[in-house]
């Protein structure tokens, strides 16, 4: 079992090499579960016992390995202000249940494998793995951080065809890519040619080249429609932890304005800002915003731009007299939902607000409710409110008065493909991204964010303006292309004139189709590990 076990993590360096943010090593995906493969393969042809349960642990080996060290950064962000061995035990749900799941994954194929043809087992697989991406895309510990297609954001110019497939294509392709060098170098090792070996070799070329040259093709002669518009993202730099005590808002307010006045074109139509950038001494009640001293000094600050619009976050609330929504919070006779949101202000008194829906586990949202409401004062000082925030059921998108339609994606909503087309398909013609990537500090996770925007891009043909507190902030054309960014942790602000479109990708249209024939694929391999064994 020692050789098994090497096995096991080489597949683990494999993949973490191949993942963001090293630049162009998204090929070693290709390549990945190879040897985790071989490994569980002999344990299959071995007279060991317990085999399904050895072929569980060499998986949970290869995704403990390679989310933890691809993820690392989780462990930082909470060890600002939580003792370590709390930060460690906090740590272990993002590191050890999506490999859990993995493990599951391959627990369900071995048990295939015992009943069906390698064929049918590989099918089965493919499905189930699909399929556990998308649980841990949709369910209250939902953390779609690793979703295999996400690692080719960095080589972006192999996967233009995301724009028919979303992410899901790209899992889909690594998994049918290992499968088949699997199955060429496992025929070399037992000598044996079930399958002819030219005809697998002919496949993995076909395979990995194809596609890549499809892309390349639509990289090279994409062009954009011509449709301009005059964007600014902003990042003030403000230390998170910090924010709210030793920064009084006013300065806050300020330096936001002078850093987006530097930049500034007379014809400027939008200023993005990061995620809570406008507050308050305490929350802002969105009813009275008008009233607020952040509300005259942006709307003063507007009267420079004819068309202007500040598109920022926003620590907000609202008040309930009479009946409570299941969010809210009682404060003596009043119940109040608290909102990490977003908010567009105009020339006009029109205001528009769209709260946060997909909520962090945990620090913006307590999962499965009460059933862990035991588990909510080790969340409580990472900079959320331990299961208080409320949120919106779907995307809203601004409409600034000239027309144009912008996407207010909050933070970690832009890890989910499916959710940004959402936007887009209700008019979104371009995808503002606010953030506040400085709970990482200067860590993996705040490039591996930036670019992952790269793949929204891509599948919706929109530009993104990404506005992060503390970096990276910048600008992402249609394509995929970083056309500017700012260094982290230093106060800037950036324009550019983006284009933007209108037109419909076949994703923002279908959505994840793949997931949905993943899922009958899951059904029809559990019907066979269930259907009785002949006689």
């Amino acid at each position: 079992m020692k050789n098994n076990y090497l096995l096991a993590l080489l597949s683990a360096f494999i993949l973490w090499l191949a993942w963001p943010p090293i630049p162009y090593s998204s090929i070693f995906l290709f390549v990945g579960f190879v040897p985790l493969l071989i490994a569980c393969e002999r344990v299959m042809r071995s007279t060991f016992t317990k085999k399904g349960k050895k072929i569980f642990i060499l998986a949970f080996v290869t995704g403990f390995v390679w989310n933890t060290a691809s993820i690392y950064w989780v462990f930082n962000a909470m060890n600002a202000y939580l003792p370590a061995w709390v930060s460690i035990l906090i740590s272990l749900i993002p590191f050890g249940l999506a490999p859990l799941l993995m493990a599951l994954v391959f627990r369900l194929y071995y048990q295939l494998r015992k009943r069906n043809t390698v064929f049918l087992s590989f099918f089965g697989l493919i499905a189930f793995w699909i399929t556990y991406e998308y649980l841990h895309q949709i369910w209250d510990l939902s953390f779609p951080w690793m979703t295999l297609g996400n690692g080719f954001a960095n080589f972006h110019q192999l996967i233009q065809w995301y724009t028919i497939t979303g992410v899901y294509g790209g899992t889909l392709w690594v998994w049918a890519t290992n499968v088949l060098i699997f199955l060429l170098i496992w025929q070399r090792i037992s000598k044996t040619e079930s399958i002819s070996t030219k005809k697998l070799v002919i496949s993995v070329f076909s395979l990995v080249l194809i596609p890549s040259v499809i892309s390349i093709i639509q990289y090279i002669s994409y062009e954009e429609h011509v449709n301009p518009s005059e964007i600014v993202v902003v990042q003030p730099n403000i230390d998170p932890y910090e924010k709210f005590g030793s920064i009084p808002p006013e300065d806050q307010l300020h330096n936001l304005i002078t850093l987006s006045e530097g930049v500034a074109k007379p014809n400027t139509e939008f200023f993005i800002w990061p995620e809570t950038a406008v507050s308050a001494r305490g929350r802002i009640d969105e009813e009275e915003f008008r009233t607020y001293s952040a509300y005259e000094g942006i709307s003063h600050f507007l009267e420079k731009y004819h068309n202007g619009n500040v598109l920022s976050g926003i620590e907000s609330y609202r008040i309930y007299m009479n009946q409570a929504t299941p969010t809210a919070s009682r404060y003596g006779n009043v119940f109040v939902d608290s909102y990490n949101a977003a908010v567009l202000i105009d020339g006009s008194s029109k205001l528009q607000f769209y709260h946060k829906s997909k909520l962090v586990p945990g620090v913006e949202q307590m999962p499965f409710g009460s059933a862990l409401s035991f588990m909510k004062p080790l969340f409580d000082h990472f900079g959320g409110t331990t299961g208080g925030y409320a949120s919106d059921p779907e995307p809203t998108v601004f409409y600034s008065a000239s027309g144009i339609g912008a996407a207010p994606v909050i933070c970690y909503e832009s890890i989910w493909g499916d959710y940004v087309a959402q936007y887009v398909k209700k008019g979104a013609q371009f995808i503002a991204i606010v953030t506040n990537d400085g709970w990482w500090k200067n860590t993996s996770g705040k490039d591996q964010h930036l670019q992952y925007a790269k793949l929204r891009a891509i599948e919706n043909r929109r530009w993104v303006a990404r506005s992060a507190n503390t970096g990276i902030s910048g600008f992402i054309n249609q394509r995929g292309d970083i056309v500017q960014k700012t260094a982290w942790w230093v106060p800037a602000a950036l324009s550019q004139e983006i284009n933007l479109n209108e037109e419909l990708t076949l994703y923002t249209k279908l959505g994840d189709v793949i997931v949905y024939l993943s899922l009958i694929g899951s059904l029809v391999s559990i019907a066979l590990l269930l259907r009785p064994k002949s006689k």
